[in-house]
């Protein structure tokens, strides 16, 4: 008995939390002053003082002494039906499994703000209708007070005739249901896949300023792609940075174009209906599958064979869906698999009444230690049996 005791107190110093009669946070958090915030501070259900301080939302890498970690969640029923009403005091977050103090709380009713972007590159290029009515019926699914940006490919053309894929803003972030629709109705084509670069612009251009408090939490990347890219400068690598340094949830609605593009990657290179895998693809191939290789070996496409072209799109496709995931799991969000651009809309529509569902909670880490170590990160609802909750996993602090 006495070493069962020993070892519980000893979990609760390696928390970093003060027992006298009561578990609480560390003294350096209940001096915080409170912040001033149109959302619900933890303090108005608990009885606690919120915390202050720089926030990271679900920042890859922070540093916990002084900033906020925030935490978008989703609870549903045992049979999947999501629930609403809860407090902050129906929550318990775990870090590492040491016990943390709930210091901001937005409800589910709060705002959201979401960047969608449309992938109009490889076979959708055929099916732009189906894409702006999946675009329409997400909107028209979100609530009013959620404001939306809107981003698209189309291609450009240079004085020297040079054609390449870019991104295009089509709409900032607003709510107003008929411009929105109207900027749907503007996108385009493209012949190439941007698609890092575009993630990169959502991050530094459509949430480029830090959200209003009621926001923390609160905003989403939600993405209708299949995930290859083709064009960008960007990288996987520091795109997911960003994406996680900016808070962002990630929604993805995958479409199933592997295919289309095989069956035309295989075609002769002198077909007009061929696709031919780009140059920055072939050499993002050869540096993840196949590093020993000389880059004059992937240095033309047409002079590759069937096999060969078929496995590396192959490799590219199964790729794309890894980084989609991670990418998902990582910020709180989700990937939902369709295997064509009709199925689309009922799955954008799934995101648009998740996001809904949300809550978001805040906590100021008690392991005040920059080990560069990932922390894992864990929330239950104790009066809610056979609850369902759906969270980010945990986070990387630095080092230093």
């Amino acid at each position: 008995m006495r070493l069962h005791v020993w070892l519980v107190l000893l979990s609760l110093a390696l928390c970093g939390v003060i027992v006298n009669g009561q578990t609480t946070t560390s003294v350096q958090q209940q001096q915080r002053p409170r912040r001033a915030s149109s959302a619900t501070p933890a303090s108005d259900t608990t009885g606690v003082p919120s915390g202050a301080g720089d926030e990271v939302d679900e920042g890859d890498v922070v540093r916990v002494d002084t900033q906020l970690v925030t935490l978008p969640v989703v609870i549903r029923d045992e049979s999947g039906r999501p629930i609403t009403g809860l407090t902050a005091s129906s929550f318990r977050v775990y870090e590492d499994d040491c016990p943390q103090q709930v210091a901001t709380f937005a409800t589910s009713d709060a705002p959201f703000e979401v960047a969608l972007l449309l992938d109009t590159s490889g076979s959708t290029r055929e099916e732009i209708n189906l894409i702006r009515g999946a675009a329409y019926a997400f909107i028209e699914s979100l609530r009013p007070g959620d404001r939306v940006a809107l981003l698209s490919f189309h291609t450009t053309q240079d004085d020297r005739g040079n054609r390449r894929a870019t991104i295009g803003v089509q709409s900032y972030l607003t709510d107003d249901r008929s411009g929105l629709r109207e900027a749907v109705q503007n996108i385009g084509a493209s012949n190439g896949t941007p698609y890092y670069d575009a993630l990169e612009r959502v991050v530094n251009e459509v949430f480029r300023d830090p959200p209003r408090p009621e926001l923390r939490g609160r905003r989403a990347l939600v993405a209708l792609t299949d995930g290859v890219d083709s064009t960008s400068v960007a990288d996987f690598a520091s795109v997911r940075a960003h994406l996680l340094q900016a808070g962002l949830l990630a929604y993805f609605v995958q479409v199933d174009t592997e295919d289309f593009v095989e069956d035309r990657l295989l075609a002769n290179c002198q077909d007009e209906r061929t696709l031919r895998l780009s140059l920055a693809q072939l050499e993002r191939y050869r540096r993840i599958f196949d590093p020993r290789a000389d880059r004059e070996d992937y240095a033309d496409f047409c002079r590759m064979g069937s096999f060969e072209r078929m496995a590396i799109s192959r490799s590219l496709y199964e790729l794309a869906r890894q980084e989609m995931g991670h990418l998902a799991r990582d910020t709180g969000g989700r990937t939902f698999a369709v295997t064509d651009l009709h199925a689309a809309s009922n799955a954008l529509a799934e995101v648009a009444a998740e996001i809904g569902r949300q809550y978001s909670l805040g906590y100021y880490s008690s392991n005040k230690l920059h080990d560069g170590r990932f922390r894992q990160i864990r929330v239950e609802v104790p009066g809610l049996s056979g609850a369902q909750v759906s969270a980010r996993e945990g986070y990387e602090t630095t080092k230093g």
